[in-house]
């Protein structure tokens, strides 16, 4: 089952991604990957994976993934926060995990969480997804 994955992050968290999705590139292959724009680009100059990038955060990024959560499009968030510098957009940021809360989707704020997440995803934890995607309302 291929999985809907958003990867974002702060700037001085994009080093740390770029290594994390490196180091997991053999687990991030053959799914979905979505990415805020210069997530996506780095991740992407560093790795052989294939990203679908947004707008940056700042610029409607955050929202963009937000709408893919709302429709119950996404699977697993990685969001590696930098939490201590002050973000321009953090209301879009607030309720982008707000919203991930509401529809139970998985997210990882740092990168020790990702870690376990990125673990559970090799082991096939997050086959429960499939019954969430075929029970999706509106759908037979």
């Amino acid at each position: 089952m291929s999985l809907n994955i958003a990867l974002i992050a702060h700037d001085r968290k994009k080093d740390e991604m770029v290594n994390f999705v490196t180091a997991y590139e053999h687990v991030f292959d053959g799914n979905k990957l979505f990415a805020t724009g210069t997530t996506g680009q780095r991740i992407m100059e560093n790795t052989s994976l294939t990203i679908h990038r947004f707008m940056s955060g700042p610029l409607g990024g955050d929202q963009q993934i937000g709408a893919m959560v709302a429709q119950n499009e996404m699977d697993l968030i990685i969001f590696l926060r930098d939490p201590l510098m002050a973000q321009p957009h953090e209301p879009d940021i607030i309720a982008l995990l707000r919203l991930s809360d509401v529809m139970g989707i998985p997210v990882a704020t740092n990168i020790a969480t990702a870690e376990l997440l990125v673990r559970a995803l090799d082991r096939g934890d997050f086959a429960w997804r499939e019954l969430v995607h075929k029970y999706k309302p509106g759908e037979a």
